[in-house]
Order: structure tokens, then C-alpha cells, then sequence
């Protein structure tokens, strides 16, 4: 089986390298070190498909070392040590560059096994991985390596490489490829800056289309039904996922409708109804509060019917909540009483409950003020009568703040009339 265009169509040189202009542009840190011909451990971190495993190619050829290659989802401690042992044979006479993809899939074991080898010079470590290195990479192993971080690749930048892409299946297949420039944008574009996932698509719609007097002609539908679904760079359980949570939930709370509803329609492409109508509620409670406070119901309401009605049709009682939420008041002075309030509790203050609020209960002999002395607040005018509620020691506590908006305004003005008098 033919491997796939990305494998086969890898740069010869760096300037080849579609984007990462931020470490590879001509006096760049990575690119310094890489033209040194002196490499030390390197650990990759980025999205897939950005080049981090042609660049470790491009260095293996670069310093004449023996290029391995192992996945951190199937490599055990056995294949490390077989790694190793190629470091004494041939092979071996210019040291071993070991490219380790995905190392945040192995244990800590693992990981202490790979240090051993690492530390006597004889390999030399590139390690990639798609989440933050510094939450699943051995700490022993991170201060032995340098950290780059490669991000995704600007359509623009991808155009090259879809490029290059088409002109080498012209000479493998020794056919012509017309393509116009609308099909090379879109697969640019749809991509989600994975320049592998590019590859794929242009293969695939070279593949698909068909031969037209001696060309193959590929046209912008062919191309777009390819790809329709390719955009979409989305992982559950990993960074990608919780920085568009984040995203959704930041813009719902800095009141931006448009960026709200693009991060809304990220999770929702990405079919992750669940977290999109977490978010939604977390913010309507969070961010909105007191300032408005029959948003709760309205936004409780649109979650059901989406739940109820599921994808594509969840889209629109979304849409309408999220944008609701954008523009709605904001106040954060319930999740700030709360959280004081827990603060406390979490020190340790409290104290007994005061007598008139306890659950009423027999006075034993040995009480010489027997009695609960609660004041009923709906025997007084107003419903209201002082007393106190917090225990002894944090009455003079403090933990809610009127927010300055029009709603908990006129909260603070009517009891304030109540209670002066």
C-alpha cells in the first residue's frame, strides 16, 4: 500500500517547511540549533499534522544520525531498550535520533527508562506530543530537553504545500492536474491547519476526479465534498477541547455575540452538545446572575429543548441562548458570596448556630434561659425584623455585594428603606 502523500512529498530542506515561520525563519532559535549540526533533546508540542514529524525527519538527515521512530500509543519498555541497543551495532556510529511521537501516552516507567538512554549522549530525544508538556511530561525528562511549540498553519501558508502537492502527482501519476484557485483556497482553508489532513484531501480529490482529454480536471465540488468535515480540530479529553470551552464561555461573558456563536458552532460541528450546554448554563448563572436573573429559566428551557431535540435541530434554541446571554446585564456578586462564604467555612469558621435559628428542640433542666426567641419576619411590618443569622463569631461578616446594575440596584434601594427604618 502507498504511503500517503504527506510521507511521501516530506521537504528536503526547511525552507520547504510550510509555517512555522515563528522557529524556522532564517535566524530563528530551532533553525540556529538545526544548522549548528549539534542537536539536543528537543520536545515538539503542537496540534497533529503541523510538521513536527517532518521536521525530526529533516534533523535525523541533517546530523547523518540513525533515525528511529516510535509511537508512545504502542512502544514498550522493550522497544526503548532495542532503540538502545542500536547504539552499539553500525548503525549506531553516529548516535541514534530517536523520534518519540505522542510521549504523552507513556507512564512514568516509561518515561524513567527513556532517561536513562537519553543522559549518556548516545540517543538523542525528539519527543512530540499534541498536549501541554508540562502536565504529562516526566519532569526529569523536560529539564534534559528544550520545549518548542509549533502552532497551526495559516492557509496561506498551506496553499504552498497544496501546491507542491498537486505538482508532484502530476509527475507520479505523469498526467496534468487542472485545479483552479478557488478548490486550492478551499482546501487550504478547511483544513483546520493540519497540512497532513491538506495532503490527504488533495490525493483524494485528485483520485476522485476524473480524466478529461488526457487531465485530470478536479472541480471545486469534488474538492468541497471532500472536505466539508475536514476543519474541524477537536478532542474531548484534550487542550483543544478545553481551550474552545474556554473561548465560548470568555466570549459569552465579554458580551461578543459573533465570537460566542462561532466557538457554539465549534462544539456543535465537533458534535459535543453536552459540554456546549454545560457552558451555557455555568455562564447564565455565573456571569449574568442577579443582574438579570429570569435569564436562568429561559436558558434552562433552551438546553431541554436542545437535549430533547438533539443535533442539527439543538443548533437554533443554542444560538438564541448564547446570543441572550451576550447581551444580557452582568453581575458576578452571587458567585463571589458563595465563594467567600466557602472560603470560611474551608478555614473553619463558623461556630454554633445562634439559638433562634436552631431546629426547636427541649430545654434541658440545666438551662437557665430556656426559650428559642426566634422573630417570625412575617409577624412585622414589611416581612422584615433585625436579628442576627450568622454565628457569633462572623457577624460582622460580609459576603454579598449589590452589583451596580439596575436590577440588584433596586434590591440595595428597597431594603435599604425597610431596614433604616
Amino acid at each position: 500500500m502507498a504511503a500517503p502523500l504527506a510521507d511521501r512529498l516530506r521537504p528536503q530542506s526547511l525552507d520547504d517547511i510550510v509555517g512555522q515561520k515563528h522557529l524556522l525563519a532564517k535566524g530563528k532559535p530551532l533553525r540556529r540549533i538545526i544548522e549548528s549540526g549539534t542537536i539536543p533533546n528537543l520536545i515538539f508540542y503542537g496540534p497533529s499534522g503541523v510538521g513536527k514529524t517532518t521536521l525530526a525527519n529533516y534533523i535525523a538527515k541533517k546530523t547523518n544520525k540513525t533515525f528511529k521512530k516510535l509511537n508512545g500509543t504502542t512502544a514498550s519498555t522493550a522497544d526503548i531498550k532495542e532503540v538502545f541497543a542500536s547504539t552499539d551495532t553500525l548503525l549506531g556510529l553516529n548516535g541514534v535520533l530517536l523520534y518519540l511521537d505522542e510521549i504523552q501516552y507513556f507512564n512514568k516507567k516509561q518515561q524513567q527508562t527513556l532517561l536513562e538512554y537519553i543522559e549518556n549522549g548516545k540517543i538523542t530525544l525528539i519527543a512530540s506530543t499534541t498536549e501541554n508538556p508540562y502536565f504529562y511530561v516526566y519532569n526529569a525528562i523536560l529539564s534534559r530537553s528544550t520545549v518548542f511549540e509549533f502552532k497551526s498553519v495559516e492557509p496561506k501558508e498551506i496553499e504552498k504545500a497544496v501546491l507542491r502537492g498537486i505538482d508532484f502527482l502530476c509527475d507520479e501519476m505523469k498526467t496534468d492536474i487542472e485545479i483552479d484557485d478557488e478548490s486550492v483556497s478551499h482546501i487550504a482553508t478547511a483544513c483546520g491547519g493540519d497540512v497532513r489532513k491538506a495532503m490527504n484531501a488533495v490525493e483524494l480529490s485528485v483520485l476522485a476526479s476524473p480524466e478529461i482529454e488526457g487531465r485530470r480536471v478536479v472541480s471545486y465540488e469534488t474538492v468541497d465534498e471532500l472536505t466539508q468535515k475536514s476543519a474541524v480540530r477537536y478532542d474531548k479529553d484534550g487542550d483543544e477541547h478545553y481551550d474552545i470551552v474556554s473561548a465560548y464561555q470568555k466570549s459569552m461573558r465579554g458580551s461578543d455575540p459573533d465570537a460566542a456563536v462561532h466557538y457554539l458552532a465549534r462544539l456543535l460541528e465537533a458534535g459535543d452538545l453536552p459540554s456546549a450546554c454545560r457552558r451555557l448554563m455555568v455562564c447564565a448563572a455565573e456571569d449574568v446572575g442577579l443582574a438579570y436573573p429570569n435569564l436562568l429559566p429561559i436558558v434552562n428551557a433552551c438546553v431541554d429543548m436542545a437535549m430533547k431535540v438533539g443535533l442539527p435541530e439543538a443548533r437554533i434554541p443554542l444560538a438564541d441562548a448564547v446570543i441572550m446571554v451576550c447581551n444580557a446585564p452582568k453581575s458576578i456578586s452571587g458567585i463571589t458570596a458563595i465563594d467567600k462564604a466557602i472560603s470560611d467555612v474551608r478555614a473553619g469558621k463558623g461556630g454554633p448556630i445562634p439559638r433562634q435559628l436552631q431546629n426547636k428542640h427541649y430545654d434541658g433542666e440545666d438551662n437557665p434561659n430556656k426559650g428559642q426567641f426566634y422573630k417570625y419576619p412575617h409577624s412585622f411590618p414589611n416581612h422584615y425584623v433585625e436579628q442576627q443569622y450568622l454565628p457569633d463569631s462572623l457577624k460582622e461578616a460580609r459576603y454579598y455585594e449589590y452589583g451596580d446594575n439596575k436590577n440588584e440596584q433596586a434590591y440595595k434601594a428597597y431594603w435599604d428603606k425597610i431596614k433604616e427604618k
